[in-house]
């Protein structure tokens, strides 16, 4: 029997050195179609409350993460170009069923990077 899985998110503010709470998160299964899976706001840790996806539901797949960080921006009160230059940051990534994948967003108005985390 396969280990449960789960899927986590954070996002870090890399402009101002802070996680970014308060930003809407939502996780796309992509097999077969585009399905919404889950959604979140990050709290004041910049992670989301649960893991996006645990257990059975998370299986093995094609999956994509958006990120409204614009919005974040405009209420940090940022300078950003009108469309702004970042509004929603896509991550598309593959998992493997029984595996743990931590996703996080680091992000500025001008620029963002991911990696697998642990």
């Amino acid at each position: 029997m396969l280990p449960m899985g789960k899927l986590t998110t954070h996002v870090l503010d890399t402009a101002s050195g802070i996680p970014a709470a308060g930003v809407d998160i939502r996780l796309y299964a992509l097999e077969g179609g585009r399905e919404l899976r889950a959604a979140a706001v990050t709290n004041d840790d910049g992670r989301t409350e649960q893991p996006l996806l645990a257990d059975e539901v998370l299986v093995t797949g094609d999956y994509e993460l958006e990120f409204d960080v614009g919005d974040y921006f405009r209420r940090r009160g940022a300078e950003l170009d009108d469309p702004a230059f970042l509004n929603t940051v896509v991550i598309r990534f593959a998992v493997r069923k029984g595996e743990h994948y931590h996703v996080p967003l680091l992000v500025s108005p001008w620029s963002y990077s991911t990696y697998r985390g642990s």
